[in-house]
């Protein structure tokens, strides 16, 4: 014995949208690449040498372990290069 559904049908309201020159303002831009390809090759090739346990550090020797500080290395190098690189983020005193 199948029982049997009764269909009911949603009201739609379809509300004109208000578009203004606000929205269409702050649209999204397409955004450039930040970083050339070869700056990311630069950062790829230091990163393989804290995997193999090669890359140290300028100042001290040291070995490098972070992540971080290999990207860091890697886009330092590609700056001297004259690679497309984003300037450093300001350091602030707070």
């Amino acid at each position: 014995m199948a029982a049997t559904r009764k269909k009911t049908t949603a009201k739609k309201t379809t509300a004109k949208k208000k578009t203004t020159a606000k929205k269409k303002a702050t649209a999204k831009k397409k955004s450039t690449r930040k970083y050339s390809k070869a700056a990311g090759e630069s950062v790829r090739k230091e990163m393989d040498a804290m995997k193999a346990g090669k890359l140290r550090s300028g100042g001290s020797g040291k070995k490098v372990t972070s992540r971080k500080q290999a990207i860091a290395i890697g886009l330092s190098e590609a700056r001297r290069a004259g690679k497309k690189v984003p300037k450093p983020k300001k350091k602030t005193a707070d």
